[in-house]
């Protein structure tokens, strides 16, 4: 929908990684792998975003103050421009992409008539502790999971791990106070379908 307004799908993933990571700076060849986009088009796009003063080249002066290795190479960086004005604007327009997408990739589960319950965390909460972003309960096969993560990740740019339990194997592990699904399940969460009996 974005890429309509925008012109490009390419400047809207690259707006949705650095609105994700408001305080980190990239380099141009880890969003070409990250958005795996040819590095002409990051560039071109780069530029665009630039010239408008939503995004901000960084020197390798001021990347000594923002990052935590200071012999990565000297290469140029760029971050978003916090104090530019369209930024709360664009903020809330890619917040509410977000929520739409979310919305698209619940409606894809439920489609397979096989999930009992979708737990989201980690990148769909800002949680960033968390060993997973979703939780898939159900009788679903890995294949079909994969390829409907996989169309989430390239429509947003963003890599997403998951797990698929059985319900059976839900309640078992929740018996057996499960380390890993009690991370997941003290960590903020959305539930946006649950057909499980019991929680």
């Amino acid at each position: 929908m974005l890429e309509h307004l925008f012109g490009s799908r390419t400047r809207v993933k690259l707006l949705r990684i650095f609105f994700r990571d408001a305080n980190k700076v990239f380099y141009v060849r880890e969003l070409t792998r990250l958005l795996d986009v040819q590095i002409n088009a990051i560039r071109r796009e780069l530029a665009h975003l630039t010239s408008s003063g939503i995004i901000i080249a960084v020197t390798d002066e001021i990347l000594q103050d923002v990052s935590d290795d200071p012999h990565e190479g000297k290469r140029k960086y760029y971050r978003l421009n916090e104090e530019s004005v369209l930024c709360p604007e664009l903020r809330a327009l890619l917040l509410k992409s977000h929520m739409l997408g979310e919305q698209s990739l619940v409606s894809e589960f439920e489609s397979t008539g096989k999930i009992q319950m979708l737990l989201f965390t980690g990148i769909f909460t800002n949680t960033k502790e968390t060993p997973i972003d979703i939780l898939v309960i159900g009788d679903i096969e890995d294949r079909a999971v994969s390829k409907i993560v996989s169309e989430f990740e390239h429509e947003h740019g963003t890599a997403v791990r998951y797990t698929i339990l059985s319900a059976q194997d839900y309640y078992e592990r929740r018996q057996l106070m499960d380390r890993f699904l009690y991370s997941v399940l003290d960590a903020p969460h959305e539930i946006p379908f649950n057909n499980l009996k019991r929680l």
